[in-house]
């Protein structure tokens, strides 16, 4: 006797779509076009526009095959899904010469002229680390990269919520022409977070500037800035106060040893700002600037400091302390900070109690990280008054300094350290401590 029913069907042909576009989510470009031919209804299922919300292109210097293809794919569905688009980045790795800029400009020009014409859903732009200022950027082909660029955010202005130029090292000049692109249909913006770190070129005393001062002042709706220090002055937090007050919620602040960071900024400014922005906190990341006189110009007692970051790098001076930072500057935050970072090489001082005393009078901090030369005692100290209750830190990452070739002994006492407090350390702390020999 025949059998006339129909032949059984996977059950992933029963699967709601929302499920199939929920496991296409997670496919990346090479598989979903395979995926979109096995039939009508996964193929319908692909082109749904969730899929193609988000989007990163690399464009790689010294490209392989498998890295062309990869590029090539996501260009190609970049075009096709482009309506689609919510969150773009683009990402430039390892550029090392003319041609490549070259091409990557005429390819920029073409997709944000497409985007500019079919989109109409972005809220998210990031371009990181053009390096406009390398030499292998030629004038036209840098000037015709900006204009494209310009013309993208004016036509994008009135959706963009999050824009990231960090590290493109532009002029002043073409800085605020990109800036006030975004403005310049309304002569005000209302995008919500821009991260300009390292935005312009080494050495330009942006805070002087007039023109960053009329730029800035067309933000009308900034709730995250991420900039350098070479940014700030008086004029800067004014209009911030006046401007962005009820949204502005964090400043996230660069300051490296070869931006000028002379200015004198008035601490009134500051308390100004905070008043009329009660949720605003600030976070500093310092490159290499440890001086005590040059931090004591920056660090103002009514700045609402939440995170400070003290990187050295490679800094040596044998007439720097850095004793006087952790007594007299950071305990003025001691309300408000959360977050510290020290990478300190303080080989000529010992900072065991200084350090401590200053973790212990922060009553909100919560992450540590230091690296530095201390006595392996520091360790058993800090989780002793850890577990008095006596600081909450919830994630201590310590490099224990050493000048000495053989760390056997440290490294013993640590674990015997890590044993004692095993119940605290496992139940309650993010924990990492090392020792590091720096002979």
């Amino acid at each position: 006797m025949e059998d006339d029913s129909e032949p059984e069907q996977s059950s992933w042909a029963y699967l709601p779509d929302v499920c199939l576009r929920h496991v296409f989510h997670w496919l990346d470009d090479r598989d979903r076009s395979r995926a979109v031919l096995v039939c009508k209804k996964w193929s319908c299922a692909m082109h749904s526009g969730s899929l193609w919300r988000c989007r990163t292109i690399t464009f790689y210097g010294q490209p392989s095959r498998a890295r062309t293809l990869e590029f090539q794919s996501a260009l190609w569905y970049t075009k096709k899904f482009g309506k689609y688009l919510k969150h773009l980045e683009i990402k430039l790795s390892n550029p090392y010469n003319t041609p490549f800029i070259k091409k990557f400009q005429v390819i920029m020009r073409g997709l944000l002229s497409h985007l500019g014409k079919c989109n109409s859903h972005l809220v998210s732009l990031s371009i990181k680390y053009l390096e406009l200022d390398c030499l292998i950027w030629k004038n036209v082909v840098r000037a015709q990269f900006i204009k494209s660029l310009a013309a993208f955010l004016k036509r994008m202005s009135n959706q963009l919520d999050y824009l990231n130029l960090k590290g493109a090292r532009i002029t002043l000049e073409e800085g605020c022409q990109l800036l006030n692109s975004l403005s310049s249909l309304t002569n005000r913006s209302f995008i919500s977070e821009i991260n300009i770190e390292d935005f312009f070129s080494l050495h330009l005393s942006v805070y002087s500037s007039a023109l960053f001062h009329q730029t800035m002042s067309k933000f009308h709706r900034l709730t995250i800035l991420t900039f350098n220090y070479n940014c700030i002055s008086d004029e800067l937090l004014d209009i911030l106060r006046e401007r962005s007050s009820h949204s502005l919620c964090t400043l996230n602040i660069k300051c490296h040893i070869h931006d000028p960071h002379g200015q004198v900024v008035s601490g009134m400014s500051w308390a100004n700002l905070a008043k009329r922005a009660p949720k605003l906190n600030v976070n500093f990341f310092f490159e290499r600037v440890m001086k005590h006189d040059h931090l004591a110009r920056i660090l103002l007692e009514e700045i609402p400091v939440r995170s400070i970051s003290l990187r050295s790098c490679y800094f040596s001076d044998p007439d720097w302390t850095m004793r006087p930072t952790l007594t007299n500057l950071l305990p003025a935050y001691w309300h408000g900070l959360q977050k510290l970072t020290l990478e300190l090489n303080n080989d000529h001082e010992l900072l065991d109690n200084e350090l401590l005393q200053l973790i212990l009078s922060c009553k909100r901090l919560l992450f540590l990280k230091v690296w530095a030369f201390l006595s392996v005692n520091f360790m058993e100290r800090l989780l002793q008054n850890r577990a008095e209750r006596k600081c909450i830190l919830t994630t201590i990452k310590v490099r224990i300094y050493t000048a000495q070739d053989d760390s056997t002994e440290e490294e013993r006492l640590l674990a015997d350290i890590y044993r004692k407090f095993k119940y605290l350390i496992d139940s309650e702390l993010n924990y990492f401590v090392i020792t590091y020999p720096m002979v």
